[in-house]
């Protein structure tokens, strides 16, 4: 793969099918979705796919049948089935740190073989996963007891990044499906106050923490761990034999699990080949599988391998993440569109737009190609989004009337998990009243026609032509969590692969770091440091050490 990046497949802005999309994009820019839909009534019908459940209406895209013909024949040209090929079977397409991408692994099916470096790696993983069943079947059914003999009640999951957004995410998307009798909170931020509200109403005694760190020594996590820890013994009399009642942990380094106090036989491991933001379905989600037990987790596994079994084999004009991530791509590359809303009009999915932050800007956050040249086009936009129809009264003003483009997914389920009179009526409504109006807006005519004084009829109409997908399931479950998910890490991949970049690393995290590791003993030695930082940042750290005493 590394040759391949090196020189085999051309840069991107010299690709045939770039050049034709760029000649194509001035043809197509100024047409109105109204204009689309109008001469192609069938467009609705036709511009949409269906796969693994999922259906994706893709029709208010500014887009024609030769545009995504000419995206399908960019990716083509920048070799994406080879790279798709590469990844599922284990290559090292990770260059910049060597590694293998292999999240798809963690949901592979028993029976199934993933080679990497001349070891099959699906029966560890179901290892891994078994151990996890076990663990959470005792603490579900109170086999599992607390220090005093206590039944764990609360479980607090203390990670950062992809250790607590993928968990926290999952959480809240399934729970419909969770253990009601267990409280689940989460700890990622160091800011002191994050772990504060999270145990100010618990009891130690009852009260059971899950440490997600693979080395054991990133800073955020392990000082809120040492936190928890103080909070535990505090609350149990301080017996250091109370911690391994207390915590389990999800890491590799085994030596300083047990120097935490942690019995290493409640430690979950993962490998190398799972990136943080792709973590969810491995250990990481042990809190998950602890809230809705072992068979929704196999079942959200299984959604997983559906997605992962569509993206390998279907070819990309009927792919869900290949279409979503060309359609993407189009946008960033051709319109200059910077943002995404992810909009799902589903409060369950509260987190999901937070979860997709990390997913996509960390891993096409990029500005250099595999091969470290500086990349000439954009990379990476901007993620956000809120559950409908909160968004509604909120930042949709700009996405009608604002200046800027802002593609949207609109995520919706025909059956609500709780039905409640007309509400979900009402809220499918506006899903589908929303993507009418970013798409044919409200013409000054229109306007007029309604009675509207001359002096407002600016204010009043909307431009529309504004694009969106719309992702329809039947019901949030489980297996539907999964196939979402694995949907947007698709999308991530076909992205990066079109752009040249490495969506698996993110050396963008490591200097904040580092340099926070530098100026933590200045802020805490009892001597004036010595300060060589610039000239704001010596302030800053003089002005913080003199108001602090």
């Amino acid at each position: 793969m590394q040759a391949e990046a090196k020189g085999r497949i051309k840069p991107l802005t010299k690709r045939k099918a770039w050049k034709a999309l760029q000649a194509h994009y001035k043809t197509v820019r100024e047409i109105h979705l109204r204009t689309l839909f109008a001469d192609d009534p069938a467009r609705g019908e036709r511009l949409a796919v269906e796969a693994a459940g999922i259906f994706l209406d893709y029709s208010k895209n500014r887009v024609t049948d030769e545009t995504i013909k000419l995206l399908v024949q960019l990716a083509e040209e920048s070799g994406l089935r080879s790279r798709i090929d590469a990844m599922f079977r284990g290559e090292k397409i990770n260059v910049t740190e060597s590694r293998a991408v292999l999240h798809v692994a963690l949901r592979a099916p028993k029976g199934s073989s993933i080679v990497v470096d001349g070891e099959d790696v699906v029966p560890e993983v179901h290892a891994v996963l078994d151990r996890m069943a076990g663990f959470a079947e005792r603490i579900r059914s109170g086999d599992w007891k607390g220090h005093t003999g206590q039944r764990i009640c609360n479980v607090i999951n203390i990670g950062i990044g992809g250790s607590d957004l993928g968990p926290v995410m999952a959480y809240e998307a399934l729970k419909h499906y969770s253990d009601r009798a267990l409280t689940f909170r989460f700890v990622s931020n160091v800011d002191g106050t994050d772990f504060a509200e999270a145990v100010r109403d618990l009891d130690p005694a009852e009260t059971l923490f899950i440490v997600s760190s693979k080395t054991f020594t990133t800073l955020e996590t392990m000082t809120n761990a040492q936190s928890a820890r103080a909070w535990s013994l505090a609350g149990l009399g301080g017996d250091e034999k109370s911690i391994a009642r207390h915590f389990a942990a999800v890491s590799t380094n085994a030596a300083e699990v047990a120097r935490f106090g942690i019995d290493t036989a409640n430690m979950f491991g993962f490998w190398d080949w799972v990136g943080g933001r792709y973590s969810m379905d491995s250990a990481i989600g042990l809190s998950t599988m602890v809230a809705i037990g072992e068979e929704n987790f196999r079942a959200m596994l299984d959604g997983f391998h559906q997605m992962d079994e569509h993206f390998r084999t279907a070819p990309f004009e009927r792919s869900l993440p290949v279409l979503m991530g060309l359609v993407g791509v189009w946008y960033s590359d051709f319109f200059g569109a910077e943002t995404v809303a992810v909009l799902p009009y589903e409060q369950y999915l509260t987190r999901f737009p937070a979860y997709l932050q990390q997913l996509t800007m960390e891993s096409n956050g990029k500005h250099v190609t595999l091969d470290g040249a500086e990349v000439t086009y954009p990379t990476g936009p901007i993620y956000c989004g809120e559950p409908g129809t909160n968004g509604q009264h909120s930042f949709y003003q700009l996405i009608h009337q604002g200046t800027r483009l802002v593609p949207c997914d609109f995520i919706a389920f025909i059956e609500p998990l709780n039905p409640l009179g007309h509400h979900h009526d009402i809220l499918m409504a506006n899903v589908f009243a929303q993507t009418e109006a970013l798409a044919f807006g409200k013409t000054p005519e229109q306007v007029k026609a309604e009675g509207t004084p001359e002096r407002l009829v600016p204010h009043r109409v909307f431009e529309g032509n504004r694009p969106s997908n719309t992702i329809l399931a039947d019901r949030l479950t489980p297996e539907v969590l999964g196939k979402l998910v694995a949907l947007y890490e698709h999308s991530v991949f076909t992205q990066g692969v079109i752009w040249q970049i490495n969506s698996f690393d993110q050396w963008g995290v490591e200097l904040g770091k580092v340099l926070a590791q530098r100026i933590i003993p200045e802020l805490e030695s009892a001597a004036e440091p010595e300060l060589s930082h610039d000239s704001s940042t010596n302030r800053l750290i003089r002005r913080y050490r003199k108001l602090k005493e």
